[in-house]
């Protein structure tokens, strides 16, 4: 997910602790796993796939390999004076496992390690700078090898979130579950589908704000060629206990290169936030590195 989804407090706490459902990470080419609704991504008789493949491979998140995003989340404008700042960095490996010839389970862990600044408090009475984890994601999707008929590839399971965070202002002290799921098409170079989740608070701190959060991140991209992708979402967010929506806009561009002969996607592009709570955040930007393991 991304940051600053709830009113300063307790519940701002439990939704930056649940910022790892993000996520398809930020984009839905975030999340690269196994072979599902798509071919073996292999090497051919002229070489290893291109960075066009590769684009397009990475643009589902439901393809053949795995991969190992570093996404670098920064806003501006949150707190009690407007000037507070987030630095996350969500790292997020998604691992594909083929559970037989029909079915896939697919899994993606989120840790995010975090830098904040007076994103909290009062005016005279600012949070001051935090420095350490938030809390972990787990998502765990179960997918048909196969799409749908009319092309359509999905997949469903549960999202855990574990209260890994080092700080009340970087976690919201609550274990959380739900179920998660994916769907989405492929139709020549364009890519579209949509990512929703929900967590409810199971244990944790009887101190912190209760965990009650639907998540929901359509997504649209486009491969012109040339190993370049051209994304545009929003990561979505409710707070049922807050009663506050958290809508930001992410237009990205990325860029397929090779570095020793190993795939890598560097991935830029910037944030807008049309609904947040207050003290949210107003504007943002991204810097991903993913690292790519096609089979």
């Amino acid at each position: 997910m991304t940051s600053f989804n709830a009113p300063i407090g307790p519940s701002r706490s439990i939704i930056i602790a649940a910022a790892g459902l993000v996520a398809l990470a930020g984009t839905p080419a975030i999340a690269a796993v196994q072979a599902t609704g798509d071919t073996e991504l292999t090497a051919t008789s002229s070489g290893p796939p291109s960075a066009d493949e590769l684009a397009k491979k990475l643009a589902n998140p439901i393809a053949a390999m795995i991969s190992v995003p570093f996404q670098n989340n920064f806003d501006w404008g949150a707190g009690p004076g407007g000037d507070g700042f987030q630095w996350k960095m969500n790292v997020q490996p998604v691992i594909p496992i083929s559970l037989n010839e029909t079915w896939n389970l697919i899994t993606r862990t989120i840790l995010p390690v975090i830098y904040q600044d007076d994103i909290a408090g009062t005016p005279v009475s600012k949070s001051g700078s935090q420095f350490g984890l938030g809390d972990t994601s787990v998502s765990a999707w179960f997918s048909p090898v196969k799409p749908t008929s009319s092309g359509w590839i999905w997949g469903a399971g549960p999202i855990l979130l574990l209260p890994t965070g080092t700080d009340d202002l970087l976690g919201g002290g609550q274990w959380g579950t739900g179920p998660t799921g994916i769907a989405l098409k492929q139709d020549g170079k364009w890519t579209y589908g949509a990512l929703v989740s929900h967590l409810w608070g199971i244990a944790g701190d009887s101190d912190r704000a209760d965990l009650n959060l639907t998540y929901m991140q359509p997504f649209l991209s486009y491969n012109p060629g040339g190993g370049w992708t051209y994304a545009l979402n929003t990561e979505s967010s409710y707070n049922w206990e807050a009663e506050q929506w958290t809508v930001p806009f992410n237009l990205m561009v990325s860029k397929m290169v090779m570095i020793s002969n190993a795939p890598v996607q560097f991935q830029l592009g910037g944030r807008y936030y049309a609904e947040a709570p207050e003290q949210g955040p107003e504007w943002g930007l991204r810097f991903a590195i993913i690292l790519l393991f096609p089979k």
